[in-house]
């Protein structure tokens, strides 16, 4: 009896996730972003009860429901055309271009050189089309030339962000029964709405990182070494971020992880360094473009300098300091002593979620890589930024610094509140239990 009202539960919550995922893609097709972004928080709210009930529960009655609604609603994002981010474009570009046997990081797009590679489906839709050249590491480049070969087009390419996508939840479901721990845990991933919208709705090369990244976890918690630095390695040279967890996933005195880490990154950098400094691409001017030199990218930066302005305080210097907070913390995870086998899972998202909040990205998709690791950690501030960073999409047509102000304080004023929620219930819990065995 209580596995059917479960199973029933879950069914609901899934049919209830379709039904607003159905009315987030007819407003879309209407173009009317305000209403999609109501939409896809109200299915924020329904994934916030799916996974109080996972929780609370320890299982649903099985993996299976779980599974059919996550391929169900990513199915449904994959026939449309992208909508949230024209990224896609320039990785059908970049495979486009390096299987004409050019260097992506040489020209630019509007370049004379590439003149015969244009056409009227994917070129008028790249951005930055006339001064960027690209700005993905290496082992993005070679998924986007082994992903276009079967075919140029966006729905490929955001089926092939699918398949990596279930690579993750397999790993996942492994990782959490290795950990004793319900699979059905898995819906905290698969169920959210910032992935479904984001790598089956856009297709973003994201999916491959995290599921890189999540492999290498998995290698770490089998004491795989070599795997470990090789799989953080991919997932660093699809998005640079994940190389951040380094030192959660690092173990004392071992040399066999950040010697494959080194070797990989050299091996998968040799093949595009005829162009010598250009290949970090357009990350250089990136950086600038976005606002990091002078600091007004920062949600942090931009908080202290609206309280108290310190003329010298620039964004190179908040980089800075933002720097040795890392890597202090880092340095304190590597050398401290494990006290259980998960440990490094904490460790990991401590280190990413510090990283994310410290550097406030305004891109939606830049926070959905805690969501693997809020699948084995699960925290409520954070899942509560994966649902809420939809609203940053309501500052991307008429941006600026005040407009994007605000839209982050509408993210992390209630981040901070939960944050501190949940440390004072944590100091409360501590001195009933202590009171207890007074």
């Amino acid at each position: 009896m209580r596995q059917n009202r479960y199973f029933a539960t879950q069914v609901v919550l899934g049919c209830l996730l379709l039904l607003l995922g159905a009315l987030g893609l007819y407003f879309q097709q209407r173009n009317d972003l305000d209403v999609f972004i109501t939409l896809a928080l109200a299915q924020g709210g329904v994934y916030l009860v799916a996974v109080w009930v996972v929780l609370k529960e320890g299982r649903f009655p099985g993996l299976i429901p779980v599974l059919v609604f996550a391929l169900l609603l990513r199915m449904a994002a994959l026939a449309t055309p992208p909508y949230l981010s024209d990224d896609i474009y320039r990785y059908v570009w970049d495979g486009r271009v390096q299987a004409a046997g050019i260097n992506p990081y040489r020209f630019v797009p509007e370049s004379r050189e590439l003149l015969a590679l244009r056409d009227g489906e994917i070129y008028p839709r790249i951005n930055r089309r006339g001064y960027a050249p690209t700005i993905y590491p290496p082992l993005a480049e070679a998924l986007f030339l082994a992903g276009t070969r079967i075919s140029e087009s966006v729905t490929w390419v955001k089926l092939v962000m699918i398949a990596f996508e279930a690579l993750t939840v397999w790993i996942l479901v492994r990782l959490l029964r290795s950990l004793q721990l319900p699979p059905e845990r898995v819906l905290i991933y698969a169920w959210n709405p910032l992935a479904i919208w984001e790598f089956a709705g856009s297709g973003h090369i994201d999916a491959a990182a995290i599921a890189f990244m999540v492999l290498a976890v998995w290698a770490r918690r089998c004491n795989r070494p070599g795997l470990t630095g090789l799989s953080l390695a991919c997932a660093t040279l699809t998005k640079l971020y994940p190389a951040v967890i380094f030192p959660a996933l690092y173990r004392r005195w071992d040399w066999k992880m950040p010697a494959a880490f080194g070797a990989a990154v050299v091996l998968a950098y040799l093949p595009f360094v005829s162009v010598g400094r250009r290949v970090l691409g357009f990350l250089p001017a990136y950086v600038e473009e976005e606002g990091l030199i002078s600091g007004e990218r920062f949600y942090p930066w931009k908080l202290i300098h609206n309280v108290w302005a310190i003329p010298q305080f620039d964004g190179v210097a908040y980089l800075a300091i933002l720097l040795l907070v890392l890597l202090a913390v880092a340095g304190w995870l590597t050398f401290r002593k494990e006290r259980h086998p998960g440990d490094f899972l904490t460790h990991s998202l401590v280190l990413a979620a510090l990283t994310t909040v410290l550097f406030s990205p305004h891109y939606p998709w830049y926070f959905a890589w805690l969501l693997p690791l809020l699948v084995v950690v699960p925290d409520l501030s954070l899942l509560y930024l994966t649902l809420a960073a939809f609203v940053l999409y309501r500052v991307r047509t008429h941006e600026t610094p005040d407009s994007l102000f605000s839209a982050n304080t509408w993210l992390y004023l209630p981040f901070v509140v939960l944050v501190t929620a949940r440390c004072i219930w944590h100091r409360f819990k501590w001195q009933i239990h202590r009171s207890v065995h007074w």
